[in-house]
């Protein structure tokens, strides 16, 4: 039998083709694209080539071009509705055996077919002329070689099975129609389970469902199962052995009776991939009515075993080609723009966004290319393609598009077993609008905080305000008063101290840097700091003890800064127990991990400690417990420590003990002991 392939985008011609053509003589494929034809072109199996094509230009000398690399020797018929001379004889030149116009005319068709494929009578073939100690005829390589001609032209109709390597119902009625053509097979259905599948009930898995047919109507087996649990394919199961119908098994098996008697078969073969059962094959006797030997059953039996890897290999395939959808479809619809590069600089893969950010609308193909890329995130691509080491995400902003910024991974794909990546995913999440959010909520929130130190300042300004607007309207009146004039002064300096504190806040929250840098006495900056501090506590009693180890220390910094940072721990330690305050300050000296020493300074009071919501909200800005100040005290010494590059830490304290304040600083060692 001799296979006509025909290349067309209309199927008419194909039907019409396969209608004028002796069907035991001919068989006829249709395929639409030269692409899908590839596989039989390469391996021979067209014996002749059919193409619709119009020879008005140089589309159709290209078409048989193809057609020529992927098979020199097939012989090329074409179909032409319109044509033109030169291009006619073009195609002549490169290859072409007929030129015929449209319609298909059957007569004419297969006069040529038989043309094509005559063979010289007898008396045409010269006899080569006998040497004198030879006979001519009875030539010992004359049955060789004629036995080897019959196996490779059986291997080549077979090969027409791999056509369909991944088409299952294609490859087993193609494997029905071999059969058929050497055991003179009557009829034949085979029945498989489903594909594995995790999400299919388990009861699924045992359901046999018609996969091919020969010799049988198409509507008497379209609700008809078999199943591993009863019935053929429960003794197969069972067995794993041919089952003829007769057989004694089948006896006893009421069910398995019914099917034979169904299908009209004669024997059921399993069909193995030789790790599990994939179905059942059912086949009667052969066209003339006689039975299938034991040996020709064998060999079936071994012919569908491949055929049962087979069709594991197309059912993974299948899995791989669903999995592999599936997560294209999922990188196609992420907002983030995808785009996976290949070690030869191809794009793999290039989602939605990343075609609307990258890719070039003017380019015909529409696809993306390498070039396309940014030449900052290109780079990038190929130093990973190169190296195989990934980076760290990393910000890009496009040099067209102001303000867009981009967080940018760049990640290798590599087997165990190799070792540089064979493919590289980038990926690009857009920032813009978050970008613009956290500005915005940046902005909200500085807003926020403007309008609450606006409302504590003329709050704490008023305040200090209040005693000498008083004094001022009494000013005239009582001025030769020595009472009134010691109130104005005391008011004064009263509200002096306030306004200073609250300016010094104000000044060393803004300051990001150190205006002086020298080395300080610790011990006589902590007395400092509490005489200043005690000038804010009303009580005139206060004890301060002071334990520096025995030697005197030294900081390097901003004097002041320090001072008032000393200052606010300190008036915070006085005013936890106003009625008797005492304050103790204990330094330490002691590595901290690094190369350089660390200075710890530990100010604790005598009050009640701190609350739990004074541990989480002690140090941010506006807490206060009280109903004077803004509560900054400790958010402007967490500032200046931490300018020094030092670290402000509320000491957690047992229930009803009092609480500790912690300074952690960087202490030289050439100035720790003078």
């Amino acid at each position: 039998m001799k296979t006509l392939l025909v290349l067309s985008p209309h199927p008419e011609i194909a039907e019409t083709i396969r209608a004028g053509v002796n069907p035991g003589q001919y068989r006829v494929i249709h395929r639409v694209e030269t692409e899908e034809a590839e596989p039989l072109l390469t391996h021979g199996m067209a014996h002749v080539c059919v193409v619709d094509v119009e020879l008005t230009g140089v589309q159709g000398i290209w078409l048989v071009e193809k057609l020529r690399r992927r098979d020199p020797k097939c012989p090329i018929i074409l179909y032409t509705g319109a044509k033109q001379s030169e291009w006619e004889e073009e195609a002549y030149l490169r290859g072409v055996t007929h030129v015929l116009s449209k319609p298909v005319r059957p007569r004419a068709l297969n006069a040529l077919l038989d043309r094509l494929f005559a063979t010289p009578s007898a008396s045409a073939v010269p006899v080569p002329m006998a040497r004198p100690t030879e006979v001519a005829t009875n030539h010992p390589s004359v049955a060789p070689l004629t036995s080897a001609s019959q196996s490779l032209n059986s291997l080549r109709n077979f090969s027409s099975l791999l056509a369909h390597s991944f088409n299952a119902e294609a490859m087993l009625r193609q494997f029905l129609l071999q059969l058929r053509e050497i055991v003179s097979l009557n009829r034949a259905a085979i029945f498989l389970r489903p594909p594995v599948s995790p999400v299919a009930p388990l009861e699924e898995g045992r359901r046999l469902r018609l996969a091919g047919a020969l010799g049988l109507a198409p509507g008497l087996l379209e609700h008809f199962e078999l199943s591993f649990d009863t019935g053929l394919g429960g003794q197969l199961f069972r067995l794993g052995r041919i089952l003829r119908r007769h057989s004694d098994e089948v006896r006893a098996d009421v069910e398995a009776q019914k099917e034979f008697e169904l299908l009209g078969g004669q024997v059921a073969v399993p069909i193995f991939d030789r790790d599990s059962l994939l179905g059942v094959a059912v086949f009667d006797g052969r066209i003339t009515g006689e039975p299938f030997t034991n040996a020709e059953l064998e060999l079936i039996f071994h012919l569908l075993e491949q055929v049962g890897l087979a069709l594991r290999n197309i059912w993974l395939h299948d899995q791989l080609a669903g999995n592999n959808e599936m997560l294209a479809g999922v990188l196609r619809e992420l907002n983030s723009a995808c785009v996976v590069v290949s070690r030869d600089l191809k794009i793999l893969h290039a989602n939605k966004m990343a075609r609307k950010h990258f890719g070039q609308t003017a380019r015909p193909t529409g696809e993306m290319e390498f070039t396309d890329l940014p030449s900052a995130l290109g780079a990038k691509v190929y130093q990973v393609l190169r190296t195989g080491a990934g980076l760290a995400p990393f910000k890009y902003e496009p040099e067209g598009t102001p303000g867009s910024i981009f967080n940018v991974t760049v990640t290798p794909f590599r087997r165990q077993d190799a070792g540089l990546p064979g493919s590289v995913l980038l990926v690009l999440d857009d920032l813009t609008q978050s970008e613009q959010l956290r500005r915005l909520e940046i902005e909200a929130a500085n807003l926020r905080m403007v309008k609450t130190m606006a409302d504590r300042i003329a709050h704490e300004v008023g305040n200090a305000m209040v005693p000498l607007s008083t004094h001022q309207q009494l000013l005239a009146e009582k001025y030769r008063d020595p009472e009134f004039r010691a109130s104005l002064d005391n008011a004064l300096a009263e509200g002096v101290k306030r306004v200073n504190r609250l300016l010094n806040q104000m000044r060393f929250l803004a300051r990001d840097a150190l205006v002086t840098h020298e080395p300080i006495p610790l011990s006589s900056l902590i007395e400092e700091a509490y005489q200043e501090a005690r000038k804010y506590q009303p009580a005139k009693a206060g004890q301060l003890k002071y334990e520096n180890g025995g030697k005197p220390v030294f900081v390097t910094g901003d004097r002041a800064a320090l001072k008032h940072a000393l200052t606010e721990v300190m008036i915070n330690a006085l005013q936890a127990n106003p009625a008797d305050p005492k304050v103790g300050v204990r330094l330490e000296t002691d590595p901290n991990g690094a190369a350089e020493a660390g200075l710890s300074i530990e100010v604790q009071d005598n009050g009640g400690g701190f609350s739990p919501e004074a541990m989480l909200k002690g140090v941010a800005p506006f807490y206060t417990t009280r109903n004077v100040g803004l509560g900054l005290g400790l958010t402007v010494t967490r500032k200046i420590i931490e300018t020094h590059h030092g670290k402000l830490e509320l000491v957690q304290a047992p229930a009803g003990h009092s609480g500790i304040v912690r300074i952690s600083l960087p202490l030289d060692s050439a100035s720790a002991e003078v």
